[in-house]
Protein backbone atom coordinates (compact mmCIF):
# COMPACT_ATOMS: atom_id res chain seq x y z
CA UNK A 1 0.00 0.00 0.00
CA UNK A 2 1.72 3.17 -1.13
CA UNK A 3 0.79 6.22 1.18
CA UNK A 4 1.98 9.63 0.32
CA UNK A 5 1.71 13.01 2.30
CA UNK A 6 0.38 16.39 0.76
CA UNK A 7 1.01 19.55 2.35
CA UNK A 8 -1.70 22.33 0.49
CA UNK A 9 -0.04 25.86 0.87
CA UNK A 10 -1.61 29.36 -0.24
CA UNK A 11 0.07 32.04 0.60
CA UNK A 12 -3.01 34.34 1.24
CA UNK A 13 -4.82 33.96 4.24
CA UNK A 14 -8.27 36.11 5.17
CA UNK A 15 -7.22 36.13 8.43
CA UNK A 16 -3.47 36.01 8.65
CA UNK A 17 -1.91 37.32 5.20
CA UNK A 18 1.28 35.41 4.95
CA UNK A 19 1.33 33.19 8.05
CA UNK A 20 2.74 30.23 6.04
CA UNK A 21 6.02 32.26 5.45
CA UNK A 22 5.78 33.98 9.18
CA UNK A 23 8.94 33.15 10.96
CA UNK A 24 8.66 30.10 13.83
CA UNK A 25 12.07 29.33 15.82
CA UNK A 26 14.15 30.29 12.95
CA UNK A 27 12.52 28.54 9.95
CA UNK A 28 9.01 29.51 8.15
CA UNK A 29 5.58 27.96 9.34
CA UNK A 30 5.69 25.84 6.33
CA UNK A 31 8.87 24.62 6.04
CA UNK A 32 8.62 23.47 10.01
CA UNK A 33 5.42 21.58 8.94
CA UNK A 34 7.28 19.90 5.89
CA UNK A 35 9.97 18.95 7.80
CA UNK A 36 8.15 17.22 10.67
CA UNK A 37 5.62 15.54 8.23
CA UNK A 38 9.22 14.45 6.50
CA UNK A 39 11.07 13.40 9.63
CA UNK A 40 8.02 11.06 10.84
CA UNK A 41 9.45 8.56 8.05
CA UNK A 42 5.86 7.07 7.54
CA UNK A 43 5.12 8.25 3.77
CA UNK A 44 6.92 7.09 0.64
CA UNK A 45 6.64 10.77 -0.61
CA UNK A 46 5.86 14.25 1.07
CA UNK A 47 4.96 17.42 -1.18
CA UNK A 48 3.96 21.22 -0.72
CA UNK A 49 1.29 21.65 -3.07
CA UNK A 50 0.93 25.37 -3.48
CA UNK A 51 0.05 28.04 -6.15
CA UNK A 52 2.84 30.22 -4.61
CA UNK A 53 6.01 31.18 -6.18
CA UNK A 54 7.26 32.14 -2.72
CA UNK A 55 6.32 28.67 -0.85
CA UNK A 56 7.60 26.74 -3.78
CA UNK A 57 10.92 28.41 -3.62
CA UNK A 58 10.82 28.05 -0.02
CA UNK A 59 10.37 24.27 -0.18
CA UNK A 60 12.54 23.67 -3.14
CA UNK A 61 15.18 25.66 -1.82
CA UNK A 62 16.07 23.95 1.48
CA UNK A 63 15.72 20.35 -0.02
CA UNK A 64 11.98 19.95 0.02
CA UNK A 65 9.50 18.81 -2.92
CA UNK A 66 6.89 20.73 -4.48
CA UNK A 67 4.34 20.70 -6.75
CA UNK A 68 3.21 23.56 -8.41
CA UNK A 69 -0.57 24.07 -8.98
CA UNK A 70 -2.17 24.49 -12.59
CA UNK A 71 -5.58 25.48 -11.45
CA UNK A 72 -7.05 28.01 -9.31
CA UNK A 73 -8.87 25.86 -6.77
CA UNK A 74 -11.60 26.38 -3.79
CA UNK A 75 -9.94 24.33 -1.20
CA UNK A 76 -6.91 22.11 -0.11
CA UNK A 77 -8.23 18.61 -0.96
CA UNK A 78 -9.13 20.08 -4.35
CA UNK A 79 -5.71 21.15 -5.11
CA UNK A 80 -4.36 17.52 -3.59
CA UNK A 81 -6.69 16.34 -6.35
CA UNK A 82 -5.17 17.95 -9.17
CA UNK A 83 -1.27 16.98 -8.04
CA UNK A 84 -2.45 13.16 -7.53
CA UNK A 85 -4.94 12.33 -10.47
CA UNK A 86 -2.08 10.44 -12.52
CA UNK A 87 0.20 9.16 -9.79
CA UNK A 88 -0.34 5.67 -8.50
CA UNK A 89 -0.89 5.65 -4.58
CA UNK A 90 -3.18 4.27 -2.57
CA UNK A 91 -3.51 6.64 0.45
CA UNK A 92 -3.22 10.36 0.08
CA UNK A 93 -2.29 12.22 3.71
CA UNK A 94 -3.58 16.18 3.52
CA UNK A 95 -1.71 17.94 6.42
CA UNK A 96 -2.15 21.54 6.68
CA UNK A 97 0.15 23.90 5.82
CA UNK A 98 -0.38 25.42 9.36
CA UNK A 99 -0.35 23.00 11.28
CA UNK A 100 3.67 23.02 12.48
CA UNK A 101 3.71 20.19 15.35
CA UNK A 102 2.30 17.37 13.18
CA UNK A 103 3.85 14.34 15.09
CA UNK A 104 4.69 10.42 14.29
CA UNK A 105 2.19 8.70 16.50
CA UNK A 106 -0.03 10.26 15.13
CA UNK A 107 -0.19 10.27 11.75
CA UNK A 108 1.02 6.66 12.62
CA UNK A 109 -2.56 6.09 14.37
CA UNK A 110 -4.32 7.62 11.82
CA UNK A 111 -2.34 5.23 8.39
CA UNK A 112 -3.01 2.11 10.68
CA UNK A 113 -6.80 2.81 10.36
CA UNK A 114 -6.56 1.78 6.44
CA UNK A 115 -4.46 -1.09 7.17
CA UNK A 116 -6.92 -2.92 9.47
CA UNK A 117 -10.08 -1.89 7.25
CA UNK A 118 -9.84 -5.07 5.33
CA UNK A 119 -13.63 -4.41 4.00
CA UNK A 120 -12.73 -0.98 3.32
CA UNK A 121 -15.42 0.76 5.06
CA UNK A 122 -13.26 3.66 5.52
CA UNK A 123 -12.85 6.25 2.61
CA UNK A 124 -11.62 9.10 5.11
CA UNK A 125 -9.80 8.77 8.31
CA UNK A 126 -8.84 12.22 10.21
CA UNK A 127 -7.54 13.29 13.94
CA UNK A 128 -9.22 14.99 16.99
CA UNK A 129 -8.22 15.70 20.61
CA UNK A 130 -10.73 15.90 23.45
CA UNK A 131 -11.30 19.76 24.88
CA UNK A 132 -11.68 20.76 28.25
CA UNK A 133 -10.96 24.10 28.53
CA UNK A 134 -14.42 26.20 27.75
CA UNK A 135 -13.01 29.21 26.03
CA UNK A 136 -11.70 26.86 23.32
CA UNK A 137 -14.89 24.93 23.38
CA UNK A 138 -16.37 27.86 22.59
CA UNK A 139 -13.74 29.20 19.93
CA UNK A 140 -15.38 28.81 16.70
CA UNK A 141 -11.78 28.98 15.37
CA UNK A 142 -11.73 25.78 16.57
CA UNK A 143 -14.03 23.09 14.91
CA UNK A 144 -15.65 20.49 16.82
CA UNK A 145 -16.51 16.86 16.07
CA UNK A 146 -18.91 14.18 17.02
CA UNK A 147 -18.73 10.73 16.67
CA UNK A 148 -20.66 7.40 16.84
CA UNK A 149 -19.43 4.54 18.70
CA UNK A 150 -17.38 3.53 16.53
CA UNK A 151 -15.64 7.09 15.97
CA UNK A 152 -17.01 7.89 12.52
CA UNK A 153 -18.23 10.97 12.12
CA UNK A 154 -21.67 12.50 12.63
CA UNK A 155 -21.06 15.71 11.96
CA UNK A 156 -18.43 18.93 12.30
CA UNK A 157 -19.46 22.43 13.74
CA UNK A 158 -17.73 25.79 14.94
CA UNK A 159 -19.96 25.48 17.19
CA UNK A 160 -19.75 23.74 20.56
CA UNK A 161 -21.23 20.71 20.11
CA UNK A 162 -22.79 18.99 21.43
CA UNK A 163 -24.69 21.49 23.26
CA UNK A 164 -24.72 20.67 27.20
CA UNK A 165 -28.03 20.56 28.39
CA UNK A 166 -26.46 18.01 30.83
CA UNK A 167 -23.08 18.54 31.30
CA UNK A 168 -21.87 15.61 32.78
CA UNK A 169 -22.67 13.93 29.14
CA UNK A 170 -20.83 16.65 26.71
CA UNK A 171 -17.75 15.60 25.94
CA UNK A 172 -15.72 17.86 23.50
CA UNK A 173 -13.30 17.06 20.78
CA UNK A 174 -11.62 19.35 18.48
CA UNK A 175 -11.07 18.16 14.73
CA UNK A 176 -7.03 18.65 13.79
CA UNK A 177 -7.37 19.35 9.91
CA UNK A 178 -4.74 16.42 8.76
CA UNK A 179 -7.29 13.80 6.47
CA UNK A 180 -5.70 10.75 5.31
CA UNK A 181 -7.75 9.66 2.16
CA UNK A 182 -8.07 6.90 -0.08
CA UNK A 183 -7.44 8.18 -3.73
CA UNK A 184 -10.84 7.42 -5.24
CA UNK A 185 -12.73 8.30 -2.08
CA UNK A 186 -10.57 12.28 -2.93
CA UNK A 187 -11.13 12.49 -6.64
CA UNK A 188 -15.05 11.64 -5.71
CA UNK A 189 -14.90 14.30 -3.31
CA UNK A 190 -13.67 16.89 -5.73
CA UNK A 191 -16.48 16.54 -8.14
CA UNK A 192 -19.41 16.28 -5.80
CA UNK A 193 -21.14 19.87 -5.34
CA UNK A 194 -21.12 22.17 -2.23
CA UNK A 195 -23.67 21.28 -0.10
CA UNK A 196 -25.74 24.01 1.90
CA UNK A 197 -23.99 22.71 5.01
CA UNK A 198 -20.95 23.45 3.78
CA UNK A 199 -21.62 26.60 2.67
CA UNK A 200 -22.75 27.69 6.19
CA UNK A 201 -20.25 26.46 8.15
CA UNK A 202 -17.03 27.10 5.68
CA UNK A 203 -15.88 23.28 6.59
CA UNK A 204 -15.46 21.22 3.33
CA UNK A 205 -15.63 18.29 5.68
CA UNK A 206 -19.45 18.62 6.07
CA UNK A 207 -19.44 17.60 1.98
CA UNK A 208 -18.07 14.25 2.90
CA UNK A 209 -20.93 13.45 5.01
CA UNK A 210 -23.51 15.07 2.88
CA UNK A 211 -22.55 12.59 0.39
CA UNK A 212 -22.42 9.48 2.47
CA UNK A 213 -18.71 9.56 2.65
CA UNK A 214 -17.94 7.36 5.65
CA UNK A 215 -14.93 9.39 7.83
CA UNK A 216 -13.20 7.79 10.52
CA UNK A 217 -11.78 9.81 13.36
CA UNK A 218 -9.07 9.12 15.74
CA UNK A 219 -8.43 10.23 19.11
CA UNK A 220 -4.88 11.52 19.70
CA UNK A 221 -3.08 13.37 22.63
CA UNK A 222 -1.25 15.81 20.27
CA UNK A 223 -0.49 19.27 21.03
CA UNK A 224 -3.44 21.09 18.57
CA UNK A 225 -2.17 24.22 17.54
CA UNK A 226 -3.69 25.28 14.08
CA UNK A 227 -1.73 29.15 13.29
CA UNK A 228 -5.11 31.11 12.27
CA UNK A 229 -4.07 34.46 13.77
CA UNK A 230 -0.94 36.40 14.88
CA UNK A 231 -1.69 35.19 18.71
CA UNK A 232 -1.75 31.98 17.42
CA UNK A 233 2.24 31.95 16.14
CA UNK A 234 3.16 33.60 19.62
CA UNK A 235 1.50 30.74 21.29
CA UNK A 236 3.42 27.71 18.30
CA UNK A 237 6.68 29.87 19.41
CA UNK A 238 6.26 29.49 23.40
CA UNK A 239 5.61 25.65 22.52
CA UNK A 240 7.59 25.19 20.21
CA UNK A 241 10.84 25.55 22.74
CA UNK A 242 9.33 22.44 24.92
CA UNK A 243 9.29 19.87 21.36
CA UNK A 244 11.77 18.21 20.14
CA UNK A 245 11.85 17.12 16.63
Amino acid sequence: MKMIAMIPARFEASRFPGKLMKDLAGKTVILRTYEATKNANLFDEVYVVTDSDVIFDEIISNGGKAIKSKKEHESGSDRIAEAIENMDVDIVVNVQGDEPFTQKESLSKLLEVFKIDQKKEIDIASLMIKMDDKAEINNPNNVKVVTDERNFALYFSRSAIPYPRDESFADYYKHIGIYAFRKDALLKFTKLPMNRLEASEKLENLRFLAHGLKVKMVETDQIAIGIDTPEDLEKAKAIYKNIQY
